[in-house]
């Protein structure tokens, strides 16, 4: 492991806190950075993590994708908790802690509005981070484009059912400029480098040589993506800290039970470890893109709503860190 992957934890906290710095100390740079967006997708988060995506794209052998077959498991875990399991366990746990355990606090009007985040954020699978943390646990670059590319699809038809039967809305409105944006920046556009970079490099020693000399510099993209998503919330953290962590909660509970729902069929399932953590990671991170497009939609850009999904945002990166330490402790009690 090199310096950046070795203290990744440490340098993950120093940009939280320099994202909070710069988002109370320099608000007009945060206000630039925010006004370069299309679609809902932030132009310069996206760079950065397509930066990050990249160099695992390099990995993907189209030739390869027929093998897939073999391992049906590791694709049929990720479909049934993304969308079996994963939006209904956190509209119950929001509900859970907004209408009763947190209802002392929070008034009823903006309880409601923290239960739409959350379920937005629940119905809404992971697109993009998710190849950063399949290449953290050494995962599988085609089974984790295969397994993005599935949820995708079916993203884009039961996305709109599923959170307009939570929310008992029907008149959702899918922002589809968002879900091509996204799928076009993170998945098609990658990947078509990645193919051709692999073309040219041709070996497979090569290829593995150039991906180990890209790696420090996906981590600095995923460095500086914390820094500015800190940064463009920053004044709210400071102002609202005890909403924050409240909504926090039920995100954090969350994300590490489907892990270890996920996970653990995997191994029960006898997955390999480079499919098995990939599998889990794709369902506990969100497709905060969407999430946080829709709820703006729905409810407005100062909503509780839009301020849930924000949240969820801001949570991710820290929990995933720990999820990607604990599947790279656990491999050896895998298959290979």
């Amino acid at each position: 492991m090199g310096i950046f992957e070795r203290y990744l934890s440490v340098w993950i906290a120093l940009a939280m806190v320099a994202g909070l710095v710069i988002g109370n100390v320099a608000p007009g740079l945060v206000e630039t950075i925010a006004a370069a967006e299309f679609a809902s997708v932030n132009l310069v988060v996206a760079v950065l993590i397509w930066a990050m995506v990249y160099p695992m794209m390099v990995g993907v052998d189209p030739g390869s994708l027929r093998d897939v077959a073999r391992q049906p498991r590791g694709l049929l875990i990720t479909l049934v908790v993304n969308w079996l399991i994963k939006p209904f366990t956190m509209a119950a746990l929001a509900v859970v802690f907004f209408q009763y355990v947190f209802a002392p606090w929070i008034k009823p009007e903006d309880a409601t509005q923290y239960i739409a985040g959350l379920i937005l954020l629940g119905a809404a699978p992971c697109t993009a981070m998710v190849f950063v943390w399949s290449q953290l646990t050494r995962g599988d670059a085609t089974y984790t484009l295969l397994q993005v590319s599935v949820n995708d699809l079916i993203m884009v038809i039961a996305f709109a059912p599923i959170v307009a039967f939570l929310l008992g809305v029907t008149d959702i409105s899918v922002p589809w400029e968002t879900l091509v944006l996204s799928v076009l920046l993170f998945i098609a556009l990658p990947l078509a480098a990645g193919i051709l970079t692999r073309k040219r490099l041709r070996t497979a020693a090569v290829i593995e040589a150039f991906q180990a000399r890209m790696k420090p510099y996906s981590m600095v993209g995923l460095i500086a993506t914390v820094v500015i998503l800190f940064g463009l919330q920053g004044q709210v953290i400071v102002s609202e800290p005890f909403v924050i962590v409240l909504i926090a909660v039920p995100i954090i509970i969350q994300s590490y039970g489907i892990f270890a729902l996920a996970y653990g069929a995997a191994f029960v399932l006898k997955v390999p470890h480079r499919i098995a953590a990939p599998c889990a990671l794709i369902g506990t991170s969100n497709f905060f893109e969407l999430a946080v497009a829709v709820a703006i939609s729905l409810f407005g850009l100062n909503s509780g709503a839009a301020l849930a999904t924000v949240v969820g945002v801001l949570v991710e990166v820290p929990v995933m860190l720990t999820l990607v330490a604990f599947a790279n402790r656990t491999r050896a009690r895998f298959s290979v």
